[in-house]
């Protein structure tokens, strides 16, 4: 069987887009070109209205064991540069946004994890941020948004050791937000990507722009709320004791 090159997959299947990270060669190890295809990846995915959840995990048995480190021996930053316009393409999709975590998420692959919403992980995972242990500087907008999400202590403890942690504390700190027993990783993020779909759109971009900082859009989501129709059709199916049928569309 011939190595099969290093790429990003994607599935849309029942409004849920699922990327697989792939490089089984070096446990899913991002390349150069991966980090420069997610952009354009997510870009078509982000404006599609069959596509109302995104779904981030990798393949086989390991999330992604970080950036590939033979390409560090370049010079120049353009790795680090091309890893934080990745991170930033994927933090800012306006649908919500889901890690499934199985195996090893370390360095690059912890960097998009953390840009994801929400992050499920399979018992027995194991995580680090490990730019320590290279004498690398961890870009700024990175280390921001693992300050905002775990808390400065956590954060130092990550950064200052590249020890790796398993579930049970990166569920503690708010690394992950569930962790789920062994073989129950997809269905659980199956199930909770079924209720993701049938919620409102216009809810969850508006409330994924405000929990990330942003304080400039109230004018703009109150206009959306009142154009959009959700609102009417939510208490409409709630008196009606039916499910509703969004339609709002980014």
């Amino acid at each position: 069987m011939e190595p099969t090159e290093p790429r990003l997959k994607v599935v849309v299947d029942d409004e849920v887009a699922t990327v697989v990270i792939s490089n089984p060669a070096k446990r899913n190890a991002m390349t150069a070109a991966m980090w420069r295809s997610l952009p354009e990846l997510l870009a078509p995915l982000a404006t599609d209205p069959s596509v109302r959840a995104l779904v981030l995990t990798g393949d086989g048995e390991t999330f992604c064991a970080g950036a590939d480190i033979s390409a560090l021996r370049e010079p120049g930053d353009e790795q680090q540069s091309l890893a934080v316009r990745a991170e930033e393409a994927l933090a800012a999709f306006p649908k919500p946004t889901l890690a499934a975590v199985r195996g090893f998420c370390i360095g690059g692959g912890s960097q998009l994890a953390a840009a994801c919403d929400l992050r499920f992980a399979e018992e027995g995972s194991r995580f680090g941020v490990t730019p320590s242990k290279l004498g690398i500087v961890y870009p700024s907008p990175s280390t921001r948004r693992l300050t905002a999400l775990v808390g400065p202590s956590a954060a130092k403890y990550l950064l200052f050791s590249g020890e790796l942690i398993g579930t049970e504390r990166a569920l503690r700190t708010g690394l992950v937000d569930e962790v789920l027993p062994s073989g129950e990783l997809d269905k659980r993020v199956g199930e909770f990507t079924r209720i993701l779909v049938g919620r409102s759109l216009l809810t969850q971009a508006a409330a994924k722009e405000f929990a990330d900082g942003r304080t400039d859009r109230d004018a703009h989501w109150a206009e959306q709320a009142r154009g959009s129709g959700d609102t009417a059709e939510g208490v409409a199916a709630f008196l009606e004791r039916r499910a509703p049928r969004f339609t709002y569309e980014v």
